[in-house]
């Protein structure tokens, strides 16, 4: 196959939405875009396949910043379960992840680190790791194994960057912990995007992490203090600070819908849907494990085995974008930039990810009027 010409479709990304619109995809990037009959002349070119979007709705393909697995695998099982979760999440339309790793022994981590490095050679949906544990708050664990859990070092920090040999893309910190304004410089100065999360930090101490370059919240108002009226927490220090995206779970069950619309009016362009799904997502209720913890899932809600403790998700990222259009009550245009240019732009990938746009990646969703996937593009490929 030469390429891949997609028309008739109805274009929404973050510039905004164009009817008739059409694409040529060649060696993993879009060659041509327009509106109207344009593409009838990159049609007749031997081999290429042609898709009629019979007007349907046409985005960018889906980054997923956060997420532990999918279609009853984890990641951190080895790298054929991984492939095997990322395959479940690009039927679902995520074009592009990351491969987040919860709290494990520090022997264990650096070997998920490696795995994720070498499959970012391979597979151009993997774009790196992202280190959820292990520098999180006990008291604000979540899923997190406690007897995993540390202090963050800079020694450490640097060992953990070094054995994912330049694929570290975004780490989590509770920056009340003892040294953790100083292991986010370092991460920093490796070109990790730092976030906070699972954290009891007050707003002064949130504030001053992003002051220092922390610029994610992670999975906003879970496993950290909420919005009280004398004390604003890290979501108000977010939502005040111009560079901070702000991570948010969509499922209905984490965040309210009318909360999740309260976030989307205080930081527009800033809000990125991530899943933080587990194994579960897109595969059946059940017994589970993540990291070193079982999991029970019923009715599609993830929590620790035995506890009311909510254990990432079971979402998938048409999921969120069709809660955030039917349940938040979003325009097209800003649920849709929710998925893809906002997280591109987090991860400075913002140049060639996230949008439907000549000379960005090829990576595309089509999806009926109610907002299910029916073809997915990815680097230029029918999936």
């Amino acid at each position: 196959m030469t390429g891949v010409v997609v028309h008739d479709a109805r274009k929404v990304d973050a510039s905004g939405q164009v009817d008739e619109f059409w694409l040529v995809a060649e060696d993993g990037t879009i060659a041509a875009t327009g509106s109207g009959t344009g593409w009838h002349e990159a049609a007749r070119v031997p081999g290429r396949e042609v898709i009629d979007a019979g007007g349907h709705w046409l985005t960018p393909g889906f980054i997923d910043l956060h997420c532990h697995g999918g279609g009853g695998h984890p990641y951190d099982d080895g790298p054929e379960e991984m492939l095997a979760a990322l395959a479940t999440h690009r039927a679902h339309g995520t074009t592009r992840a990351l491969v987040s790793h919860v709290a494990n022994p520090l022997a264990s981590l650096r070997e998920s680190l490696g795995v994720v490095a070498d499959l970012t050679r391979v597979d151009p949906m993997v774009l790196g790791s992202h280190l959820e544990g292990p520098f999180l708050a006990r008291e604000r664990r979540g899923a997190h194994d406690d007897a995993f859990l540390r202090d963050p070092g800079p020694e450490m920090v640097e060992e953990l960057i070094g054995a994912a040999r330049g694929t570290l893309r975004t780490a989590t910190i509770a920056p009340e912990l003892p040294n953790a304004l100083e292991a986010i410089g370092v991460l920093i100065e490796a070109d990790v995007v730092v976030g906070i999360g699972h954290t009891a930090a007050d707003y002064e101490q949130a504030q001053r992490a992003f002051e220092v370059g922390a610029r994610l919240l992670v999975h906003a108002f879970n496993a950290m203090n909420g919005i009280h009226h004398r004390a604003p927490g890290p979501v108000m220090a977010a939502i005040e600070n111009p560079e901070v995206t702000l991570e948010l779970i969509l499922d209905g069950l984490h965040v309210h819908p009318s909360v999740a619309g309260l976030l989307f009016r205080e930081a527009p362009g800033r809000v990125a849907l991530v899943t933080d799904a587990m194994a579960a997502a897109g595969a059946t209720d059940g017994d589970y494990r993540l990291g070193g913890l079982n999991v029970s899932v019923r009715d599609g809600m993830a929590v620790l085995s035995g506890t009311t403790t909510i254990a990432g998700s079971t979402l998938t990222q048409d999921a969120a974008l069709r809660n955030a259009i039917t349940r938040v009550g979003l325009d097209p245009v800003t649920a849709v930039t929710a998925l893809t240019a906002t997280p591109a732009k987090a991860l400075g990938e913002g140049h060639r990810l996230g949008r439907l746009r000549t000379g960005f990646a090829a990576d595309a969703v089509l999806l009926d009027h109610d907002w299910r996937v029916q073809r997915v593009l990815a680097d230029g490929r029918l999936v």
